[in-house]
């Protein structure tokens, strides 16, 4: 069974930073990527950025040269760095894991973690 779970949320002023984490877990061989999404109220869910596992990234169009993504694939563990945030950057950002388990492909979402961002 693969989990995962993100975390670093919170509550952080405009032009601040944050730090989010999401972990992989279970019988886990190989991650071909890792990337997070984000999803704002009344909002559809939104691309943020990728890692893949020969570190290629790519970044949506809002959060370049603010955001990185940066992964431990040792720990399973991929990282966003989140600077200079902006009230638009409020929402539940989600992580989205593809990798292969117990011998099947696929693709793998955490529950969210709540970034809200006051001006």
């Amino acid at each position: 069974q693969v989990q995962v779970v993100e975390s670093g949320g919170g509550l952080v002023q405009a032009g601040g930073s944050l730090r989010l984490s999401c972990v992989a877990s279970g019988s886990i061989s190989v991650i071909n990527f890792m990337a997070w999404y984000r999803q704002a109220p009344g909002k559809q869910r939104e691309w943020v950025a990728t890692i893949t596992s020969d570190d290629s990234t790519g970044y949506g169009d809002s959060v370049k040269g603010r955001f990185a993504i940066s992964r431990d694939y040792a720990k399973n563990t991929v990282y966003l760095q989140m600077n200079n945030l902006k009230d638009e950057d409020t929402a539940v950002y989600y992580c989205n894991a593809g990798l292969r388990a117990s011998g099947s492909t696929g693709s793998y979402w955490g529950q969210g973690t709540q970034v809200n961002v006051s001006s």
